[in-house]
């Protein structure tokens, strides 16, 4: 059967399994090319520069992250309901794409300034939409005692560090991990002191 998906769309995929696999540095234009049966010089033709791979793979991912989340946070429900919600969704976005997650995860430190400097302000973004539930929680007498900082790093660190053990063909599907993660965070977060 003949793959229909545009040649673009076939650069990013195999590109974003590669930088994933062997990261960004040590994967070459040519291997991508090879890896797609491609004239090296033919890459060219549909991108400009790898760091524009890159760039495509990581913004479509703080996106995806962003756009999941975003609508979840002001939701009017207890800051637990949200943040249990806003869980679930993250997991469900490093899930669907393990590749992409992971070089969003690490490879993003390897664009160039002006490029960083605009994920680093997604990502700081995204935290914030964390802190600000927990600070909810906080303010509610939910999480009475909980440092909405610490919280929010506690739930993204959790939830970023997915693509080291999850397995879609794993004995957990991803809304079992994620309503497990969810329980024991919002456990945690309701009995600090």
């Amino acid at each position: 059967m003949m793959d229909t998906t545009p040649r673009k769309e076939q650069i990013f995929q195999t590109a974003g399994a590669m930088f994933s696999r062997q990261g960004y540095h040590a994967t070459t234009m040519r291997d991508i090319a090879r890896e797609l049966n491609m004239q090296g010089g033919s890459l060219y033709a549909h991108i400009d520069s790898k760091e524009d791979v890159l760039w495509e793979i990581v913004e479509r991912a703080a996106a995806q992250f962003l756009e999941s989340v975003r609508p979840l946070a002001g939701l009017p429900l207890p800051a637990s309901a949200r943040l249990r919600r806003m869980l679930a969704a993250h997991v469900d976005v490093v899930t669907r794409n393990l590749d992409n997650a992971t070089v969003f995860f690490h490879e993003w430190r390897f664009l160039g300034p002006a490029r960083r400097a605009h994920i680093a302000a997604q990502r700081d973004e995204y935290e914030a939409l964390f802190r600000r539930v927990i600070q909810d929680g906080v303010a509610a007498g939910e999480f009475p005692g909980a440092d909405a900082r610490m919280g929010a790093l506690l739930v993204l660190s959790a939830g970023n560090w997915l693509y080291q053990w999850f397995r879609p063909d794993g004995a957990l599907s991803a809304a079992a991990v994620a309503a497990q993660m969810a329980d024991v965070i919002i456990a945690g977060l309701r009995c600090v002191e």
